[in-house]
Parts: structure tokens; C-alpha cells; sequence
């Protein structure tokens, strides 16, 4: 079973390594680094190698069986 993650931003946008860490997925930037490295990560359905890819709302990022979707904060 998935778990589906809302995030927040009242920014243009977040660093894809900040959000893991934000979302507890990653315990560290270097453990967030190498989710990313390793090609865990996609964005918007692509696998994004970009560690600090700009995350902006409307993205949806997913890693193992975690979906992120990134809203803007009212």
C-alpha cells in the first residue's frame, strides 16, 4: 500500500534533497544524496538524478512506495 505525503511550500520552490529530509524520508542530506544517486527518486514520473532539482507545487515525487505532492501553502 502506498502512503501519500502532502507538502506545503509558501516558496517557489524546495530542493528535492531539502523535501526528503522535510518528509522524514531521508535521515540526512547524505542519505538523500544517495537515494537520488541511485536513481530512487522520480519526479513527475521521470527518475531525476538531480539532487537539488527545484521542487515546485503541482510536482509529485515518488520513492519506494511514498508519494509526495507538493501544494502550494495557503
Amino acid at each position: 500500500m502506498d502512503d501519500m505525503i502532502t507538502f506545503e511550500i509558501d516558496t517557489e520552490f524546495i530542493q528535492l534533497d531539502k523535501l526528503l529530509k522535510a518528509c522524514r524520508i531521508a535521515h540526512s542530506g547524505g542519505e538523500a544524496h544517495g537515494m537520488v544517486e541511485q536513481g530512487f527518486v522520480t519526479v513527475n514520473g521521470v527518475t531525476e538524478n538531480r539532487k537539488r532539482a527545484k521542487i515546485k507545487p503541482g510536482d509529485t515525487v515518488r520513492i519506494g512506495n511514498k508519494t509526495i505532492n507538493v501544494k502550494p501553502k495557503r
